[in-house]
């Protein structure tokens, strides 16, 4: 199992422990993380599952794809550290992730 942690942008921890494979998204989804809207469900076709990764898990995770860029770029809440949650895959690697979910999602 791999632990993940979400925080809602009030500070709310909504910690979930899932098993490897699957997306952050859908880490989030099946565990009624509220959030994460997840409208295309994982198609990186919207940025409804735009979360903001602890800076300390940025360097462990695959770089962005040019969708998931041009996805972010739509977002008015894009920070240096956004990332689209279904562009996560959960391996063991990110045991302990961490991420923010932002105040809104477009």
């Amino acid at each position: 199992m791999v632990n993940i942690l979400f925080i809602e942008h009030d500070g709310s921890e909504h910690p979930v422990a899932v098993g490897i494979g699957g997306s952050v998204m859908q880490a989030a989804v099946s565990n009624g993380v509220p959030g994460i809207d997840a409208d295309c469900g994982g198609s990186c076709s919207c940025a409804t599952c735009h979360v903001y990764v602890d800076a300390q898990w940025l360097d462990k995770l695959d770089a962005m794809n040019p969708t998931e860029e041009a996805m972010l770029s739509l977002s008015t809440d894009r920070q240096a550290n956004s990332r689209l949650s279904c562009q996560l895959p959960v391996t063991e690697e990110l045991d302990g992730l961490v991420v923010t979910t932002p105040e809104f999602q477009f």
